[in-house]
């Protein structure tokens, strides 16, 4: 049996090559969610498409440790040293969580040489949302 030639447009006879160097990013949003256990650091295009992230758990750390100030400058300075290359000058900075990480993150992205347009807190605050638990009886 012969095997059948394969058409001109098919997936299997296209190389398919990665896009991470292809696209030039000038403006993009930085999102930084910081609990109180870990610090996550998303960059994202204007749009909302994800071009990098990283986290205090992706950077080795591991435990208590993930929730402290020096992981979050870490993580904060790996997840920009890749959108840096790809060209990126200008962001916008999302801050959202009350953790540790929140200053520290946001003063290892001022060193990273980005222009800032806005720093702003996302930190959903309820207005005076869900019913307490009932009193305690003893």
């Amino acid at each position: 049996m012969a095997k059948p030639i394969p058409k001109v447009g098919s997936r299997r006879n296209a190389r398919i090559g990665s896009r991470k160097g292809a696209r030039r990013i000038p403006k993009g949003v930085i999102h930084v969610q910081a609990s109180f256990n870990n610090t996550i650091i998303t960059v994202t295009d204007v749009r909302g498409r994800v071009i990098s992230w990283s986290s205090a758990g992706t950077c080795g750390f591991r435990g208590t440790r993930r929730g402290t100030p020096f992981a979050a400058q870490i993580a904060a300075g790996n997840a920009i040293r890749a959108v840096v290359d790809q060209g990126m000058q200008r962001a916008e900075v999302m801050i959202k969580g009350p953790g540790l990480g929140r200053d520290a993150a946001l003063r290892a992205i001022r060193r990273s040489g980005l222009v800032l347009n806005f720093v702003r807190d996302v930190t959903p605050m309820p207005h005076n949302g869900c019913r307490p638990p009932k009193k305690r009886r003893v």
